[in-house]
């Protein structure tokens, strides 16, 4: 029942996520990104590994061959190839393991950083296959809450961030059980969305986002109860962060 539950925790995170990268996108278009790391070209072998035709499940050495060549190349196919590919692989429990340990959650985590859409998807449905396995979801959901609140820190992204569908399992991120580390981030991720309205007069206002989103979740009847039972919370720093959103 648990491990159902966080699965839904880190499905409603990767949604969110989405929504806030591409509203990246719709910022950045036009500008050219960062220099990226070049490295070797991969070997074929490695490309084959992406082909269709390809159905065994991959090994150890064929994953980290096929990890080098997302974290390796800048083709757009190749890159959208090789996440299907890790997506399949991540299917099965072994195989989430082994990508783990080859540093593969991390490699894929940052494909939702792509401005390409279709990119995004993929690197989402292979995060979200990962998170099957436990000990990937806490790698997985403190990865998605760091971008989030970089994001939120910004106040252009703001209505990008409350504008985003988010499935409602995402409030169960402000359940009292939920680990300290991840309730603290998204109390912080809660405060600077806050801050940031109130600074430009606009919560006074009732901004229009559409039902669904990110506003009227955190903004709704059952976050704000939520919020109200994490005031008699037994960790101080949740307290604080709690009683630091005036509302509340």
């Amino acid at each position: 029942m648990g491990g159902a539950r966080d699965v839904g925790w880190v499905a409603a995170g990767l949604v969110l996520a989405a929504g806030a990268c591409y509203c990246i996108y719709r910022l950045t278009r036009g500008q050219r990104r960062g220099a990226r790391r070049v490295g070797l070209r991969p070997s074929r072998s490695a490309e084959d590994l992406t082909n269709r035709s390809y159905d065994d499940i991959l090994n150890a050495e064929q994953l980290q061959k096929l990890l080098y060549l997302l974290e390796s190349t800048e083709d757009p196919v190749i890159i959208e190839k090789a996440l299907v590919t890790l997506g399949n692989n991540a299917a099965f429990s072994a195989n989430q393991v082994i990508i783990r340990e080859l540093g593969g959650i991390t490699i894929v985590g940052s494909q939702i950083n792509n401005p390409n859409q279709s990119i995004k998807e993929k690197a989402l449905n292979a995060l979200n296959n990962l998170s099957v396995n436990v000990e990937n979801q806490i790698k997985i959901k403190v990865q998605v809450l760091k971008l989030l609140l970089n994001l939120s820190e910004n106040p252009a992204m703001t209505d990008g961030l409350l504008g985003a569908q988010v499935d409602s399992s995402f409030l169960s991120l402000f359940d009292g059980h939920v680990a300290k580390e991840i309730l603290v981030r998204v109390l912080t991720l809660f405060q600077n969305i806050d801050n940031c309205l109130k600074k430009e007069g606009r919560l006074a206002l009732q901004p229009a986002f559409p039902e669904g989103s990110l506003f009227y979740l955190l903004y709704g009847d059952e976050c704000a109860q939520k919020m109200r039972a994490l005031v008699y919370h037994h960790d101080a720093d949740v307290k604080e962060k709690v009683t630091m959103i005036p509302k509340f």
